[in-house]
């Protein structure tokens, strides 16, 4: 396995031999950011700001202006809440062609809390005009993100974890279309729809629920905005209920955007798993997700409890 942050580092490592105007920045942030190697190999194509997350972003616009092709990498919880106004104003009102990296995003650094936690990430930058939030799922996805978002202009931040993750999908057989949603189980009785890392537990929890006799649809939202309202207009319509998975907190997360889509287009019963309005129990990674049922039995008891519903 290897971790979706690597793969982005190896991605633009490659980019970089041939693509003189890519430039990476990081706020001290290099070795948690997977930049290690690329710093060393491309020191003229890097800076280090340290921690400094406002001045990280304000030079990496500034250097958007100029032409370069910006990917600011820093650790999700301090790159969306110390630098909002700099995201606001100097990338997405200036509309410039900077990356924000998002690494070490959720809750993927367990046990040092709140502080270090970025759970409302999607609420805060999916409100800016202008910028573009993904959650890439698995390492495939994330260089097909990469290799895509390489070859626009548009401001986007993208957010993975920590942690080496496992495959969802083969590198011949990825279904990726670029702001669009994959779906990895087909089905009619219920919709799963998750993002990031938490799609793994979707397509486990789908499986299992398929061999429960429940019809189930698994669809990975990479793209929260923009969001795939097709994919999720056509589940509304064609599934009993909908069910959806993701590490962030309930208030304009992906739980949000989907019901609000579903009211407008196919009312039908949406019922949201993620994380409580306060800050979570210390724990690793996966401890939490235990907790508070982020996992592939608490997608399970969600499910059954929708459908019953809907009966």
């Amino acid at each position: 396995m290897i971790s979706n942050k690597q793969v982005i580092g190896d991605v633009l490592l490659q980019a970089a031999s041939e693509d003189k105007d890519i430039v990476v920045l990081c706020s001290d942030s290099r070795g948690s950011g997977s930049m290690t190697e690329f710093a060393e190999r491309f020191p003229g194509q890097f800076v280090e700001t340290g921690i400094a997350e406002q001045d990280l972003v304000g030079i990496s616009a500034g250097l958007a202006s100029c032409g370069k092709k910006v990917f600011a990498v820093s650790p999700a919880s301090f790159l969306t809440t110390r630098s909002m106004e700099q995201i606001k104003v100097d990338v997405a009102y200036s509309h410039v062609n900077v990356k924000l990296i998002g690494v070490s995003g959720g809750i993927s650094y367990g046990a040092l809390g709140m502080t270090h936690h970025s759970v409302n990430d999607i609420s805060v930058i999916g409100s800016i005009p202008g910028m573009r939030v993904f959650l890439p799922s698995d390492p495939v996805q994330t260089r097909c993100l990469m290799e895509a978002l390489l070859q626009d202009e548009e401001p986007a931040y993208i957010r993975v974890g920590r942690n080496p993750v496992p495959a969802l999908y083969g590198e011949e057989s990825v279904p990726f279309a670029f702001n669009k949603a994959a779906v990895l189980q087909e089905g009619n009785d219920l919709a799963v729809i998750a993002c990031g890392e938490l799609v793994k537990v979707a397509q486990l929890a789908g499986k299992k629920l398929k061999e429960e006799g429940v019809s189930t649809r698994v669809l990975d939202m990479y793209c929260v905005k923009p969001i795939d309202e097709e994919a999720i207009g056509k589940a509304a319509s064609e599934c009993r209920a909908i069910l959806t998975l993701e590490e962030h907190v309930g208030w304009g997360g992906l739980g949000s955007c989907v019901a609000r889509i579903v009211c407008a287009s196919c009312p039908c019963p949406v019922h949201s798993l993620h994380l409580p309005d306060r800050p979570v129990v210390s724990g690793s990674q996966s401890q939490v997700f235990d907790y508070y049922g982020l996992n592939v039995e608490g997608v399970l008891k969600g499910a059954r409890m929708l459908l019953e519903k809907v009966r």
